[in-house]
């Protein structure tokens, strides 16, 4: 079920077309890095020379510099080092190859398996300002538009000024309804309603958007936990997905937010939104890497139709065309 509604695995490939159109929406989104901090890594590994531990000090310092973060660096390094001397490696050109390699095994270590539910019931969080409506409406237009889906959202950010209206705004875009309550009305009575109206009106995909207040916690931790429980006296499997959503222009401040989101609620996959509005790109790897949850989708642009599944290949690929 998870698959047929969010993108297509290994039982139901996607034809070439919708392949082309992803690896299009993930290069637009990597355009920026491409050019930037992972084209000078690009440049490095150019050379046909013997590869020395120079080679190795100036990839970390443009890891790092990328946003891939420290430790996530270290990690690349190291692997990329042992899987050149395993594989009798030993000129720059071919030890690109090594280090695509362990990109793409850092995402694939995250890879979970499926669920199967209906209605799904997605649970969205990030802080304010992460994109999340914005994401919200994207995935609910792509769930609509290309697998035909009877799509839901319930607005349960109502602490947020105008969160409920822009919430709307954008539905109406994406052409789905919403379950409001207005700015200031109790969360849990908002997703009571979604949770109904989703069993009453056979919805193939309940997604719920929340309030992000990170500066109180105790108080997120509660709210969400208040929210999980009145979802599950009517559907006992659910949540069946929470997703995070972090903006990649916030760079390892994002990676800080996710540790914090992962101790106020059990995450289970990441959005990666505004990848195209910055010029490193290396946050994706910290993500994987530091918080140890898969990378669902990625944010391509500002329309509507600007998402992307996430696949962990055409991405390492992208920053390195």
């Amino acid at each position: 079920m998870f698959r047929r509604l969010f993108g297509r695995g290994q039982d139901a490939p996607r034809t070439e077309e919708e392949a082309q159109q992803e690896e299009q929406k993930i290069d637009q989104a990597t355009a920026k890095a491409r050019s930037g901090l992972f084209g000078q890594i690009s440049n490095l590994f150019a050379v046909d020379d013997p590869i020395t531990e120079e080679l190795w000090d100036d990839l970390e310092m443009l890891l790092i510099q990328a946003d891939v973060g420290v430790e996530t660096t270290q990690y690349l390094v190291n692997r990329t080092k042992d899987r050149c001397n395993r594989n009798g490696v030993k000129r720059v050109r071919e030890a690109k190859d090594m280090l695509k390699a362990e990109m793409v095994r850092v995402f694939q270590d995250q890879v979970r398996p499926p669920a199967s539910a209906q209605p799904y019931v997605l649970l969205v969080v990030g802080v304010n300002g992460a994109g999340k409506t914005t994401l919200i409406a994207k995935l609910a237009q792509r769930l609509k538009i290309q697998f035909g889906k009877n799509v839901l959202l319930a607005a349960a950010d109502t602490f947020r000024a105008a969160a409920t209206e822009q919430l709307e705004t954008w539905a109406e875009r994406a052409g789905v309804p919403v379950i409001t309550r207005g700015q200031g009305a109790d969360p849990g009575a908002v997703v009571y309603d979604a949770v109904e109206a989703a069993l009453a009106q056979n919805v193939d995909v309940l997604i719920i958007d929340t309030a992000g207040r990170l500066h109180a916690k105790t108080n997120l931790m509660r709210e969400l936990e208040k929210l999980r429980n009145i979802i599950r006296r009517r559907i006992p499997s659910a949540p069946h997905e929470v997703l995070l959503v972090i903006d990649a222009t916030t760079g390892q401040n994002g990676v800080l937010q996710a540790k914090s989101f992962m101790q106020a609620v059990d995450v289970t996959d990441v959005a990666v939104t505004k990848l195209d509005g910055t010029a490193k790109g290396g946050i994706a790897f910290a993500i994987a890497q530091d918080i140890e949850r898969p990378i669902r989708y990625i944010g391509t642009g500002e329309k509507i139709t600007d998402l992307a599944m996430f696949d962990s290949q055409a991405f390492v690929d992208s920053l390195f065309a």
